[in-house]
């Protein structure tokens, strides 16, 4: 059996999620292969899943919305890469169904969540899984114009398929599918290097991890001699000058490579970062507090602070206020207003693509 997964490139959640169940396919099926298909940096990949047994393909599947920075969109870049993306898809989807043909082997397509999925799908007459907190339909919808025509023709391939993997912090997705409900989708912390540990175990200060995903957010460097009471984490930024400067702050660690952000949660008191679904679901699933940058623009975000105010202890900061080193760190957290959810939702997805799986191989 061959499970090929088209990830969305955009920003690291989606792919870190794919990676959750992947991880947990690996476990369940050891004798299956697992293909992830996506634009995220093979090496940063390589660090989600953990396991040099699950494959990569480079592929661009879909452009979701081109960001100006971790907080804010921008629609007329958007334009310009969807179309072409639009360009180039059919040469791809020719060639990566040309590629599945040659591996002789059943396969589940999973889309998270490129609307060319059910094109690569209808190619290699697979069965093709969805698995999205929200489709791109109704992020492009809102912004008008141009976006109307991409968000119709998403909706029309989210339309197509055996399935819907719903995660949590979810949109309305009314694509007429079958559903599964799942819960908080993401992996769990592996052992830090034993001078990691100690190091953290050393201090006598509270914990922060400051982190934006895969957009970035150009913070000055400045902002944590505000709160010299507190140390930070951060993972090191890509690029060398920016990192320089940073390795120089007193109250500041920079993550070794090999250690994502979710590997020192447990060591943390509280997390500064963006609404994002991953980061939402790590934090929850091990009860870390978040301070949260309000982000405009994006319609899954109020999916995700309705999730967070319900069942996550927060603060919410105004741009202003995390540009300006106005943290409110020293502020109790809000409490959530229901219960806390549960983090078994990678097992759960796995679970239903095996039993798809299986239904295809019988």
């Amino acid at each position: 059996m061959l499970i090929y997964v088209c990830s969305s490139s955009h920003g690291f959640g989606h792919a870190a999620r794919d990676a959750a169940v992947l991880q947990q396919l690996r476990r369940l099926r050891p004798d299956w292969r697992l293909v992830m298909s996506s634009q995220v940096s093979p090496g940063f990949l390589s660090l989600l899943l953990g396991d040099e047994h699950i494959e990569q393909r480079p592929c661009r599947w879909d452009v979701g919305m081109v960001q100006a920075d971790a907080l804010g969109s921008d629609p007329s870049a958007t334009l310009i890469a969807l179309a072409e993306l639009d360009a180039r898809l059919p040469q791809q989807v020719q060639a990566e169904a040309s590629w599945i043909r040659e591996q002789g082997r059943p396969v589940l397509i999973l889309g998270d969540i490129p609307p060319a999925a059910a094109q690569l799908a209808e190619a290699v007459d697979a069965p093709l899984v969805w698995m999205s907190n929200f489709g791109w339909d109704e992020i492009y919808r809102p912004f008008g114009g141009a976006f109307e025509l991409m968000a119709e023709r998403a909706l029309e391939s989210y339309r197509c398929g055996q399935l819907l993997l719903r995660c949590p912090f979810d949109l309305a997705m009314d694509w007429g599918l079958p559903e599964q409900r799942l819960d908080l989708v993401c992996s769990s912390p592996r052992p830090l290097p034993i001078v990691l540990q100690q190091t953290l175990e050393a201090l006598d200060q509270p914990i922060i991890q400051v982190g934006f995903g895969g957009m970035g957010l150009d913070l000055d460097p400045q902002l944590f001699a505000h709160w010299p009471d507190h140390h930070f984490l951060m993972a090191c930024p890509p690029d060398p000058k920016t990192c320089a400067r940073l390795a120089g702050i007193a109250n500041l660690t920079l993550l070794p490579a090999g250690v994502r952000p979710l590997d020192v949660f447990t060591y943390c008191e509280r997390h500064i970062g963006k609404p994002g679904f991953s980061t939402f679901c790590e934090a929850l699933s091990l009860d870390l507090g978040l301070h949260v940058g309000v982000r405009r623009g994006f319609a899954e975000v109020s999916a995700l602070m309705k999730g967070l105010t319900r069942h996550g202890r927060h603060r919410l900061l105004s741009r202003d206020q995390l540009m300006g080193g106005d943290w409110q760190l020293d502020q109790p957290l809000l409490p959530a207003e229901a219960e806390p959810l549960s983090s078994g939702g990678a097992l759960q997805a796995a679970e239903q693509l095996i039993q798809v799986g299986d239904q295809l191989c019988n």
